[in-house]
């Protein structure tokens, strides 16, 4: 590999900032504008729903209980997304979906390792998100109901309407952007400049013929004034 002599490149980049600006300006740019005309708006709506104890325990919450909710925490996911519960969604909200799209938009987790799960719902629509979240818990709480035989299952929090999308920043990509335009401007000018074989200076030609230069001579225009 050919070395590289740093001061070379270093004045090299200094005569190509205007490439570096302008290769950066164009990345910055499109990435916005990416951001406001092309990339939709996300938004997330979540409720909790807190699982108790059964219709036979008199005693009220167990430990035992709260041991075999937490353990039966990804069965309860299966348990929100199944068919049974999502097509009763859509059919309460009306919605213009498949049981595998609304599944799609649709997470479940555990909130710190406790008995409450999170129902958490992604859509353009931070209206619909919510209702699709809260409709959603209406009905897991009824299906646990029925195959468990639990009477303490409720929801905890309600879904809210989200007032800003979770996908856009326009501060933070607009940062990014400008960190990755400048990635790619360097390595550009690096490229090129690693790349170009013509001698720009006295002491290239010296490197390459190994002998001292005796004198140069000036290029002049009309007039005889140097160029």
């Amino acid at each position: 590999m050919e070395e590289i002599d740093l001061k070379e490149l270093f004045i090299y980049i200094k005569n190509k900032i205007g490439l570096l600006i302008i290769i950066t300006f164009g990345i910055t740019l499109i990435g916005s504008l990416y951001g406001l005309l092309i990339q939709k708006p996300m938004f997330n709506s979540y409720t909790t729903v807190v699982l108790g104890g059964t219709e036979s325990s008199n005693t009220g919450i167990t430990q035992n209980d709260i041991n075999i909710n937490k353990n039966l925490v990804d069965t309860y996911a299966e348990i929100v997304k199944s068919r049974s519960v999502l097509d009763k969604v859509i059919d309460e909200l009306k919605l213009d979906m498949t049981y595998n799209q609304l599944g799609k938009i649709i997470s479940v987790s555990a909130l710190n390792d406790t008995e409450i799960i999170k129902i958490t719902v992604d859509n353009e629509d931070a209206i619909l998100a919510k209702n699709i979240a809260n409709s959603t818990a209406k009905f897991f709480i009824v299906e646990v109901k029925s195959l468990y035989n639990m009477d303490n299952v409720n929801v905890l929090d309600e879904a809210i309407v989200s007032d800003s999308p979770y996908n856009v920043n326009v501060l933070k990509q607009t940062l990014i952007y400008v960190l990755i335009g400048l990635v790619v401007a360097f390595g550009v000018v690096f490229i090129v400049f690693y790349f170009d074989r013509t001698i720009k200076t006295v002491e290239q030609v010296e490197q390459k013929i190994k002998l001292p230069i005796l004198g140069t001579v000036q290029k002049s225009g009309k007039g005889g004034s140097k160029k």
